[in-house]
């Protein structure tokens, strides 16, 4: 199994230390039942399988960005008569830039998106609804369809995916003779023999703060909660799901099980590593840090597992998603790049270039990826993992969960009083819808 994991040590690696500040971005990101890439409300006019012609310029983020060019010449070379002109944008000035130039009309024809960012942007009326027919919404994570979709249109479509799940020490946990968890329960039980086989602490959890809505969300979720209401209306966290989700989260840090301090990038790597930390929840991003700093005798020494659950084993999913802007310049030639870039084939291609995790299911079937140790697990969270409501005021609200939650942690409210604050402020801000 070593030779396994030390043969992708130098992709996992660059992909670890080139995605880092993406991911943690991009992690701070409905579906129909019509078959076709529209949603309820329908698109715009089809796309036909002609040659791309003409030039289409697209914005992309960090990493991406950086490398998109090299998987765009080949693009050019099925469609001779398009070029694809990339400009690569950084995450932190991602976001106004997008703003500025909507309201100043002068955007580009298509744009990489954070996935919390599509009901911002789409209230403004700056994207042109999906094509009807250009792809088929089944043929993607139904977690990460939901995050393109907004008033059941959807705009745009997923280009890559991540999601969270449990990295944890396997020689501690082999030491405690314990296997990973799969309930609240076992979850409990596992962090805390983690601590007595050696690690000072079972598990690192943000104690509130910045986009801590990522790791206590799922818990409502596992148990059937939500955070709108069926038709969308009304938020709903004033529930037995979400209360009992703030206790669980916070009984770690009432039991001294998780640290009362948040460790930041560079922080966890080696506290995991020297066994200070026992488990920790991440996305793929993190295979290739810890593998590179660790060294080749690490890789035997951690794993990954799906997130433990209540009813389900429910993750947060985040990723990149593509739009196409409603004031276009090349419209058809745009939306054929994308419809190309969402084929399982180049979505495959993309991977071995930037390592980014493909979000039509299909290429999932390829061996890069089932054989793999790490990614088949993450393949298999992708299958039950959710993303919050795509609607413009999600910043605000999220903001207000970060910061009962940090609250809470430090026992200076109680989680009845956290959610009720939550739901009120929540409520006040609105959906924006």
């Amino acid at each position: 199994m070593t030779r396994t994991f030390t043969r992708r040590t130098s992709r996992w690696a660059a992909a670890g230390a080139l995605t880092l500040v993406g991911a943690l971005v991009l992690a701070g990101c409905g579906r129909s039942d019509a078959p076709t890439g529209g949603g309820d409300g329908g698109g715009g006019d089809a796309i036909d399988d002609s040659p791309a012609s003409g030039t289409v310029e697209i914005w992309a983020m960090g990493n991406e960005g950086e490398v998109l060019d090299e998987l765009a010449a080949q693009f050019e070379e099925e469609n001779p008569d398009v070029s694809i002109e990339v400009t690569a944008v950084p995450w932190e000035s991602a976001h106004d830039r997008i703003a500025t130039a909507i309201a100043g009309g002068q955007t580009p024809d298509v744009t990489m998106l954070g996935t919390t960012w599509v009901g911002e942007f789409a209230a403004t009326g700056a994207f042109e609804p999906t094509p009807d027919g250009l792809v088929d919404e089944s043929s993607f994570f139904a977690g990460s369809w939901d995050t393109a979709v907004v008033d059941g249109v959807a705009y745009g479509v997923p280009w890559y995916v991540d999601t969270r799940v449990l990295y944890y020490r396997t020689d501690l946990a082999e030491q405690a003779g314990l296997e990973p968890p799969a309930t609240w329960e076992e979850y409990t039980a596992f962090t805390k023999g983690l601590q007595e086989a050696g690690a000072e602490w079972g598990v690192s959890l943000p104690p509130g703060g910045f986009d801590s809505w990522q790791y206590v969300t799922p818990l409502a979720w596992q148990q059937g909660g939500d955070i709108l209401n069926e038709d969308g209306t009304e938020f709903t966290f004033d529930t037995p799901e979400w209360e009992e989700a703030f206790s669980f989260y916070t009984s770690f840090f009432e039991d001294g099980i998780a640290e009362p301090r948040r460790l930041e990038g560079g922080e966890i790597e080696q506290a995991f590593i020297t066994g200070e930390v026992g488990a920790f929840y991440s996305g793929p991003f993190h295979v290739g840090l810890l593998l590179d700093q660790g060294g080749e005798e690490f890789a035997d020494k951690f794993g990954v597992a799906m997130v433990p659950g209540a009813d389900s084993r429910t993750s947060f999913t985040g990723g990149g998603n593509l739009a196409v802007f409603e004031d276009a310049e090349n419209r058809d030639a745009s939306w054929k790049f994308v419809r190309w870039l969402s084929q399982p084939e180049t979505q495959l291609a993309w991977y071995e270039i930037s390592t980014d995790l493909p979000s039509v299911q299909e290429a999932w079937d390829d061996p890069t990826f089932s054989d793999d140790p790490y990614l088949s697990v993450f393949g298999e969270q992708l299958q039950d993992s959710k993303a919050p409501p795509a609607i413009p005021t999600w910043a605000q609200v999220s903001a207000v969960i970060d910061q009962e939650l940090e609250k809470a942690t430090r026992g200076d409210t109680t989680p009845a009083d956290a959610i009720a604050t939550i739901q009120q402020q929540a409520a006040s801000i609105g959906t924006g819808q």
